[in-house]
């Protein structure tokens, strides 16, 4: 047996730090578990020496060779499986040195082709009370047997092992950590450019073809498609395509829900995905695998939990789609399937504020410039009647009536420019502009009509409520003369309950309402809709020969007054 002196171990040892030294600062597993089998086995002068690494479980998972060639590896029918010394080691987790393994009775022998061994020296690698992994050596160099000394060096190299598998693990799992945020970041990037780019946009069209060539520039495709269910239809039609052999894919563009990849997206929502377009049979256009497509990923695009769209994006290579790439498909579906949502929705209230806009000018010209034209009618009327008897009162009737027509011209151009008739007149309050209007009133027909409203007037309203009091009289009045034959029109203004309520009664003819196909006819209708829009109501009641009863209130608002400016500046 080899002693060796105080001096030629500290030497020993010195050289064994220095290379362990370089040893922890290599951060590659693979690299790190190389350098450890070799040089144990240089430091002990073994001929043969190995390195088995355990995983998660405990079982051997990673065993390296040192001093067999790769044919005498070949020889060997199968690698070590955790018996004999080596399952030793492992389960007492503590060094074994003997001169004859062949001779312990924890030796299960060797596999045929394994070159012959005898002097063994293993340590097991340890991080705290966990096992690593164990060296191993064997068949000591011009000698029977390992030292005292080698299981020092070897126990100290299995130290620094320790430290240096766990730091290249370490490291590993950083760089692979890194590589994950990197991509995170980078999913994160793509999510809040098309956020970006489908936020600033209310056009379906472009919605589509932002979305579709983010996503084909991302994942590295050759094509994609979109398809857009069409509301209220069982169907979905192919909206856009996008990269290579546009041909193919127009060659099937539509769908039923459930049919195919894109009908079942639709019904299941849920992104489906195929590695192997050839022998999948869910997918039905032979074209697109005729082309050279191979591996797809169909996407639902949904809004409120409702699939309105599929976006599919197909692949030449056969790739497959990780459960990361999948769930920033999914992210991207919904951010599209809600954008194009806004946009329709938006479509629909452009559209909506046409019809609006519409009624809007069919009740104006109703209240206004119609029931002018109808009081220059009566006015007419009521000088025909008297032609004969006073030709003085008939030429003043006349001279109004042209003047009020002039009037009309007036308002029908001013409202060919800027689409609002003349309403309450500049500078006017609720009761003045209900004054105006049984002026005009008085000039057209025989009926009588007369206005109460409080001594101070109604000042604080606001323009809107102001103007559907305003057209709610005009209209009610226009009715009176027209149709009830009556002799005496009251109206009734007054404040109650931060309400401004108008009143309107006649004496006339009335009529039933339970009679009446139609009880609101245009101008009842009319008066009830701008009535309702500022949030007040109005009641109608009327019985044949006993008149008619109007009450209309609208909100009254204390921090509003009519001004000069609102009549000027407000549309209706």
């Amino acid at each position: 047996m080899i002693v060796l002196t105080r001096e030629q171990l500290e030497e020993r040892l010195a050289a064994l730090h220095k290379a362990s030294l370089e040893l922890v600062q290599n951060l590659s597993l693979e690299r790190v578990l190389e350098q450890i089998v070799n040089l144990a086995r240089e430091q002990v002068h073994a001929r043969y020496a190995a390195l088995g690494i355990l995983d998660q479980k405990g079982e051997l998972k990673t065993f390296i060779y040192a001093g067999m060639t790769e044919a005498e590896i070949k020889k060997i029918p199968h690698p070590p499986v955790g018996l004999g010394m080596i399952g030793a080691i492992q389960h007492e987790r503590h060094k074994i040195r003997i001169s004859e393994i062949k001779d312990d009775p924890r030796s299960v022998g060797f596999p045929p082709g394994h070159p012959d061994m005898h002097s063994f020296l293993g340590v097991p690698i340890l991080s705290g009370n966990r096992l690593l992994g164990q060296i191993y050596l064997t068949n000591k160099i011009n000698f029977r047997e390992f030292t005292k000394e080698d299981e020092y060096v070897i126990e100290t190299l299995a130290a620094y092992a320790a430290i240096a598998i766990e730091n290249a693990r370490l490291y590993k799992v950083t760089i692979k950590r890194d590589k994950s945020l990197q991509q995170r970041n980078e999913d994160l990037s793509l999510l809040n450019n098309i956020a970006k780019t489908l936020a600033n946009s209310l056009k379906t069209e472009e919605i589509l073809d932002q979305t579709l060539t983010k996503v084909i520039d991302y994942f590295d495709v050759e094509a994609g498609e979109i398809f857009l269910r069409d509301e209220g239809s069982k169907y979905l039609r192919l909206a856009m395509h996008h990269g290579e052999s546009a041909s193919v894919f127009w060659t099937r563009d539509r769908f039923m829900i459930g049919e195919c990849f894109v009908g079942r997206v639709a019904q299941i929502g849920e992104v489906l995905v195929s590695s192997n377009l050839e022998k999948d049979m869910r997918f039905l256009r032979s074209a697109i695998v005729e082309a050279g497509f191979h591996s797809m990923a169909c996407v639902p695009l949904a809004s409120r939990g409702k699939v309105i769209g599929v976006m599919t994006i197909v692949s030449r290579k056969e790739r497959k789609f990780p459960a990361r790439e999948l769930d920033l498909l999914q992210a991207i579906g919904t951010w599209a399937g809600t954008a194009i949502e806004n946009a329709r929705l938006h479509l629909q209230a452009r559209r909506l504020a046409i019809l609006e806009e519409r009624e809007r000018i069919g009740m104006d010209l109703h209240d206004g410039i119609i029931q002018s034209i109808y009081s220059v009618g009566l006015a007419l009327e009521y000088a025909r009647v008297a032609l004969d008897e006073d030709p003085d009162l008939v030429r003043n009737k006349i001279n109004d009536s042209i003047n009020e027509l002039n009037n009309v011209i007036l308002d029908i151009r001013a409202y060919i420019q800027d689409l609002r008739p003349r309403q309450i007149q500049e500078g006017e309050t609720i009761n003045q502009g209900l004054e105006r209007l049984i002026e005009e009133f008085h000039s057209h027909t025989s009926t009588k009509a007369s206005l109460k409203y409080p001594k101070q007037g109604i000042s604080s309203l606001s323009y809107k409520n102001a103007l559907a009091l305003f057209h709610t009289c005009q209209e009610s009045l226009a009715n009176i003369a027209k149709h009830a034959n009556a002799k005496q029109a009251n109206l009734v203004l007054w404040e109650a309950d931060e309400r401004v309520y108008l009143k309107i009664t006649d004496d006339g003819q009335g009529f039933d309402l339970q009679k009446i196909t139609n009880p609101l006819g245009h101008g009842l209708s009319n008066m009830k809709r701008r009535i309702q829009k500022v949030g007040g109501e109005i009641e109608i009641s009327s019985r044949p020969t006993e008149g008619t009863t109007v009450i209309a209130w609208v909100p009254l608002d204390i921090n509003q007054t009519i001004k000069p400016e609102d009549v000027s500046n407000q549309s209706f």
